[in-house]
């Protein structure tokens, strides 16, 4: 995604006028400010939940629609597939033809699809309404995180701003789990549908008076060889390890969709390399805050997504808690990242935002592999509540650190493509983790000893990544001002 730095005036807090002067960067948020963050993050919130709402409903799913349990997977996949896929996409699309517009495009369509899934009569209605859904949401997240950049200057507003974005992403994913169940429990599945698209609608009732347009200043053309590899391999990627997730690795369309994918990111990276104008900035990645910062960011988010999608498994089908039930063992765990969301900034500017990004990943792995003592007994609830929960404040310190580390010390024309990457980030490691590591536990006939392979490869990951960053980042890696 290309970029500007056009800065809204909501960002001085004022309604339509901007400085003068560019001048230092104001230390506080404004009132109009802080209601286009509300705005913002309201979107990003909605589309995390709808990522994890209907985890817990899907049996009770799919006995109305008269899904097989072999299908349901779909549920999942037919929302993931259009949101991972054409997320470079459309964030190139938007920054040439408006990002506010783009923005409220996506929220129409996400919310008039959200609709549609309330009222599905059919398997096939349900599963059309998810992709729209999943295209939606490709629309709104990287569109949002742009409107976000460009509105907030570099510095402590805009860390802050990111660092509230990245929480309530996280935030969102967890808080699904426990709207679903409850939502589910007492009015039935659909009602989680409908709760999307109600929120779709207030946020699309308040956008438009709030954001201001911006755009690519010099509308540079789409690389059209560069859209179409991303996109057909993240697609091909994420059906892949989507489908995996319920029939193993064994399968031809598995590996024929899997090469495919790989080829293509292949291609894509040729051709970015000899494009004029290209989608994405190989001499970007090539920093080493980005790369790394970037590749911390989507394995924390792909990890602990797994972690809340292998305990619900575990809550529910070893340990036979409701639907409710396992959703308040998860809202302890929204407590928990709401607090540390809230003190991660002090954190930081203790010791350094390289500092709180390895510590947070080696706080998610440590506390991650308590969970490998679950056992059938009642004590396994409790050992779940408390080690999700405290896996959950290292998982915050990471997203809060990585969002920083990935956007600083860099000039202001980089500031689009650098946030662009972070979103990407987030997205794809909610897509890809659960797939891939669920698969790994399914692989096991004992449900048990399959989710601690699953969790085991999850600690694994997080510890081999902390390594990995901490000496692909060195000493050098930039300090936030928050």
């Amino acid at each position: 995604m290309a970029t500007d730095t056009t800065t809204s005036p909501a960002a001085q807090g004022a309604p339509g006028t901007a400085a003068a002067a560019p001048g230092p960067a104001p230390e506080r948020l404004g009132t109009r400010a802080k209601l286009v963050l509300f705005v913002l993050c309201a979107a990003q919130f909605m589309i995390a939940l709808d990522f994890s709402i209907l985890n817990v409903s899907l049996p009770v799913l799919g006995a109305d629609l008269g899904m097989s349990r072999a299908n349901l997977q779909w549920a999942v996949t037919a929302f993931a597939l259009p949101s991972g896929g054409f997320l470079l996409l459309f964030g190139r699309i938007a920054d040439l033809y408006g990002r506010r517009r783009l923005f409220l495009t996506g929220l129409a369509v996400f919310t008039a699809a959200s609709l549609l899934a309330t009222l599905a009569w059919n398997p096939a209605a349900f599963l059309a309404a998810r992709a729209v859904q999943g295209l939606g949401a490709a629309v709104i997240v990287p569109t949002g995180m742009s409107l976000l950049t460009t509105t907030f200057p570099e510095g402590p507003l805009r860390e802050r701003a990111l660092g509230i974005s990245g929480t309530l992403l996280s935030l969102g994913f967890t808080i699904g789990v426990v709207m679903g169940g409850t939502l589910t429990d007492t009015f039935g599945w659909r009602s989680t549908m409908a709760l999307l698209a109600g929120a779709g609608v207030l946020v699309l009732a308040a956008a438009p008076a709030l954001l201001t347009e911006s755009r690519h200043p010099k509308r540079p053309r789409i690389d059209v060889p560069g859209a179409v590899t991303v996109t057909g391999g993240l697609l091909a990627v994420i059906y892949a390890l989507s489908t995996a997730a319920q029939r193993g690795f064994g399968g031809a369309d598995v590996i024929t969709a899997l090469v495919l994918g790989v080829a293509l990111l292949a291609a894509f990276v040729a051709v970015e390399s000899r494009a004029a104008e290209p989608m994405v900035s190989l001499p970007m990645l090539r920093r080493r805050s980005v790369a790394w910062g970037n590749l911390a960011g989507l394995t924390t988010f792909s990890m602990m997504s797994t972690v809340v999608f292998l305990l619900t498994l575990y809550l529910q089908e070893i340990r036979g808690l409701s639907a409710f039930r396992t959703g308040l063992v998860f809202g302890v765990q929204g407590v928990a990242a709401a607090i540390t969301g809230m003190t991660a900034a002090r954190v930081i500017g203790r010791i350094g935002t390289r500092g709180t990004l390895l510590a947070g990943l080696l706080t998610q792995g440590a506390l991650t592999a308590v969970l490998l003592l679950l056992g059938s007994g009642p004590s396994g609830t409790w050992l779940a509540l408390t080690g999700v929960t405290l896996a959950c404040v290292g998982h915050l310190w990471v997203i809060v650190s990585y969002g920083i580390t990935a956007t600083s010390g860099l000039p202001d024309h980089e500031q689009g493509l650098a946030t662009g990457l972070v979103t990407s980030s987030q997205q794809i490691g909610l897509t890809v983790g659960i797939p891939l590591l669920s698969a790994l536990a399914s692989s096991r006939s004992d449900l048990l000893s399959g989710i601690h392979l699953a969790l085991a490869v999850d600690v694994a990951v997080l510890l081999v990544v902390a390594v990995l960053v901490a000496v692909g980042l060195g000493k050098g890696a930039p300090k936030a001002g928050v």
